[in-house]
């Protein structure tokens, strides 16, 4: 079953087009890659997806089990809300918030107490509260930050704010994930680490995640599959193997020692 289906995706800005006739689909449960150059219009795909900015042309459908649900048009926390979350490429903390309360806000839409509750704190409210308390703490002992959880979100070294960042991603209760370059900025033993949360955590989240890397190790290592963009249009798709030996990948991307990958 495709989880996500996009077709024929568009964008341009100022007449120059960013995305052109995108298409793709992604199945249940899968942990898919999205590469290619600087400028290829990977983050752009994840803006349109995500609802930051809104298609010139195409269709995004996203299907929960249940229904399917047309994004396009929608506001980001509409999205988020049916089920899409995502990390950025640059990290995006409320960094002058505890670590703690960074999971805890993403929570919110997923509150159980009105109005009335939350201003008398009823006892619906506090067993709410204590329950978003809970659950933001349990993704923190995931993320092994939980011991951090009091200090200052600017505070804490660069690879912890990007597994902050996930956590708080997963705190919205995603159906789908896109991860746009987890691994920016790390050095190899944070990017091995965060190469096997990454699998972990979609097993145990029942997650289906789609990847924006650079990190050619990472993407070829768990994507099952991978699309391949370049300068807005999508040239390849297919298995790490098979992009590995595109011709047209190679050139436009990857390399002549992408085998070593």
């Amino acid at each position: 079953m495709s989880i996500l289906s996009v077709n024929k995706l568009t964008k341009s800005f100022g007449g120059v087009n960013a995305v052109t006739n995108v298409n793709f689909k992604i199945e249940k449960g899968e942990l898919v890659g999205l590469i290619g150059p600087n400028g290829a219009g990977k983050t752009t795909v994840f803006n349109l997806l995500t609802g930051v900015y809104t298609p010139d042309n195409g269709s995004i459908l996203l299907d929960n089990g249940e229904q399917q649900k047309e994004l396009r048009g929608e506001k980001p926390y509409e999205i988020c809300k049916e089920g899409v979350s995502r990390t950025f490429q640059n990290i995006r903390l409320f960094k002058d918030l505890t670590v703690l309360d960074n999971v805890r806000i993403a929570m919110n839409q997923n509150v159980n107490y009105g109005l009335v509750s939350s201003f008398l704190h009823l006892p619906s409210y506090k067993r709410e509260e204590k329950r978003l308390v809970d659950e933001s703490l349990e993704l923190l002992r995931i993320m092994e930050l939980d011991q951090k959880k009091d200090e200052l979100a600017r505070n804490l070294p660069y690879g912890q704010q990007r597994r902050l960042e996930i956590a708080r991603a997963l705190a919205t209760k995603p159906i789908l994930l896109l991860l746009d370059e987890p691994a920016a900025g790390m050095n190899p033993a944070e990017t091995t680490q965060l190469t096997g949360l990454i699998e972990w955590i979609q097993d145990r989240f029942n997650l289906t995640i789609l990847l924006i890397e650079h990190d050619m190790s990472l993407v070829m290592k768990i994507c099952k599959r991978i699309y391949v963009l370049d300068h807005g249009i999508l040239i390849a798709e297919g298995t790490p193997e098979k992009i590995k030996t595109n011709e047209r990948v190679i050139k436009a991307y990857l390399g002549e020692d992408v085998s070593n990958a």
